[in-house]
């Protein structure tokens, strides 16, 4: 896992033995113009790292699976570059944003996120509502023609429904796939991982017969091409390398419902100190930045008495109220550069480092520990990924939990702490 696209960290991805690795963008922290200009880098020094190595590649555009972000612009950016550097012609777009441990499943061409024991079609959730990325479309064909704006109908969508998979039909999914063409969208509906090798198998023999596909998907897809296999849930000795009498901490952005439930949970368990980092200051630079130094201090202190400390922004979704769709997104940046900075500015090593949200977990990684390439050990939870920080970083060798807002139980956030804090 790289978290920049220089030419050196390309090359060694393409050497690695593993037949993909990924590059962390946090593209949904950027700008329209960040992350063309992002996109377009990566998919040129890809090429170039690709002409030196004799190697073919694909790019999967792994995205969130509740479907925010800059979509269609990434995938077309990605193809554009592709097909010019290669003369190859993208045929379609797979779309497959099941992800089973975030409870994500795709039934009969609608999108679900699973609250509890109910599933909620993904355009009645809070995510659909988001200021920048958010959507209106109950199926992912109307999802599709509402974010492309009417280039890409409906109608036109392929669909990979749940009763061939089911029956294994592996010709007649081949055969859909085989008349794809156009960049038209693919739609894969699963509810489990052997629906996506079923599909994936079909996928690879029309891909063979020299289709070309291009993939905007969540995690699940990704582990079955990648032929990842399942593992163990980490043990606290797996994660840490390192003992230290120092606390740990947990800095959390996200501002969603299931966010704010879970830190409520977490103040269920005794000796972890919790510091509310008041947001509603964010538009006066002046107040705010004094706000984030009394954060720190407190911090600190806690963790150098070897107290494990939570660090949470003001539980409330505050806006521009500009009607500029980008002013939200600068905004959301202001404070996750803020909740970041509370471990970036760190002057002591916490025994470890949890992140909650999806921006702030990835900009904890590459502006506060300054991480270039990481080992991902595995999950600590299902689909809660942990990095061993590289040499480089600034904490080396320290467990980084990646903790999505959008996943897990009420009480994940806490199971998750208790692990790494029960020695």
């Amino acid at each position: 896992m790289y978290t920049n696209w220089d030419k050196d960290s390309i090359r060694q991805g393409f050497e690695e033995e593993n037949n993909l690795f990924y590059v962390l963008t946090n593209s949904r922290g950027f700008t329209e113009e960040q992350t063309t200009k992002a996109h377009h880098e990566i998919a040129e020094v890809v090429d170039e790292v690709a002409r030196e190595t004799g190697k073919e590649y694909i790019f999967i555009s792994r995205s969130d699976s509740t479907l925010r972000g800059h979509y269609p612009l990434e995938t077309q950016l990605l193809k554009a570059d592709y097909e010019k550097n290669t003369g190859k012609t993208i045929d379609g777009e797979i779309m497959c944003p099941f992800f089973k441990e975030g409870g994500r499943f795709t039934i009969d061409n609608v999108h679900y996120v699973k609250y509890g024991e109910e599933l909620v079609p993904a355009n009645e959730t809070e995510f659909a509502k988001d200021k920048t990325f958010g959507y209106t479309a109950y199926t992912m064909p109307e999802y599709i023609e509402e974010k492309t704006k009417g280039e890409y109908k409906a109608a036109d969508v392929t669909c990979i429904s749940l009763e061939d998979i089911h029956n294994m039909d592996i010709d007649k999914i081949e055969a859909q796939l085989m008349e794809v063409t156009g960049f038209n969208k693919v739609i894969v509906n699963a509810v489990d991982y052997a629906d996506v090798k079923v599909f994936c198998t079909a996928l690879y023999r029309a891909m063979a017969k020299g289709k070309v596909f291009m993939f905007r998907t969540a995690a699940a897809i990704v582990k079955v091409m990648g032929a990842v296999t399942d593992q163990p849930l980490l043990t606290r000795e797996q994660m840490v390398v390192k003992e230290t009498t120092n606390g740990g901490i947990v800095v959390v952005g996200s501002h969603t419902e299931k966010t704010t439930k879970q830190v409520e949970c977490l103040k269920e368990l005794k000796d972890i100190e919790f510091i509310e980092l008041d947001a509603t200051l964010v538009k006066d630079d002046d107040a705010f930045e004094a706000e984030v130094s009394r954060c720190l201090a407190r911090e600190e202190e806690c963790i150098r008495a070897g107290k494990t400390v939570c660090c949470y922004t003001t539980r409330a979704l505050i806006t521009a109220d500009t009607g500029d769709k980008e002013d939200e997104l600068r905004l959301s940046v202001k404070i996750s550069d803020a909740v970041q900075s509370l471990v970036g500015r760190l002057s002591i090593t916490p025994s470890f480092v949890i992140a909650k949200g999806g921006i702030t977990s990835s900009d904890v990684g590459t502006k506060a520990l300054e991480v270039k390439k990481a080992n991902v050990l595995g999950q600590i939870k299902p689909g809660i990924p942990v990095w061993q920080t590289g040499e480089e970083s600034k904490f080396p060798l320290t467990p980084y939990v990646i903790f999505p807002g959008n996943v897990g139980e009420i009480s994940t956030l806490k199971e998750a702490v208790e692990v790494l804090v029960n020695k």
